[in-house]
């Protein structure tokens, strides 16, 4: 993408209502979203998040299906997301928002058990051990994940890393941690729940007719 595209894009990232670009600085001072989500969805709805949400196209289709509740996109490229926050603006979604900021932030935007559930979509395994404490399903951004879900809340990881797939298996294992679903490549099972294989994003698609096998883990984190 050129830098006048870019540049386009975070001009009108910032008219659209329904994204929301905090200072880091004012986040770790306390935010005032932090406890007030229903307020601004106007509503009492379960609020659902998807990390690293990329181009928006997991949240935008979720939001479509599930109109009773509330999705949230977080990612920091907000050039990537600037489509789906278009879209749901072109949509009339209500039920949409995006927030620009570091994942690692969560629990500063969000109070304990405000969230229901969280969605984590073809995340960068970062496979290299140098690279372990960015992964988005490690011990520490798993604490965090426990921190704003309430009591029944889950989390779904999908991914096409088998790597990343199966440290966060052993990880959770390991913690006692349940796991409610596990599979390795999901399109050839048939008990995959039908929600996991109806929505798909620009890159899955493309993962699958390369024949690449697509695993998801459905798990709730118990401390």
């Amino acid at each position: 993408m050129g830098s006048k595209n870019k540049l386009k894009r975070f001009r009108e990232n910032d008219t659209f209502a329904n994204v929301i670009q905090p200072e880091r600085e004012d986040l770790l001072k306390g935010s005032s979203l932090k406890g007030n989500w229903h307020k601004h969805f106007n509503n009492n709805n379960p609020i659902v998040l998807e990390l690293g949400c990329g181009k928006g196209e997991y949240t935008i289709d979720l939001a479509q299906k599930n109109p009773n509740i509330n999705y949230i996109g977080i990612d920091l490229k907000g050039a990537r997301f600037w489509r789906g926050a278009k879209t749901a603006l072109e949509e009339n979604l209500t039920n949409v928002a995006f927030i620009r900021t570091q994942i690692e932030l969560i629990d500063c935007i969000f109070n304990e058990d405000e969230v229901s559930e969280i969605w984590i979509t073809f995340p960068d395994p970062q496979i290299k051990y140098t690279r372990t404490k960015h992964r988005l399903t490690n011990a520490e951004f798993l604490k965090k994940y426990h921190q704003v879900l309430n009591a029944e809340g889950v989390v779904n990881l999908k991914t096409d890393s088998e790597f990343m797939h199966g440290y966060t298996l052993g990880l959770l294992h390991g913690a006692g941690h349940e796991v409610l679903y596990a599979h390795h490549d999901i399109y050839k099972n048939p008990h995959t729940p039908i929600e996991v294989t109806s929505t798909q994003t620009f890159y899955e698609n493309q993962y699958l007719e390369k024949g690449k096998p697509i695993t998801y883990i459905k798990f709730k984190l118990r401390y």
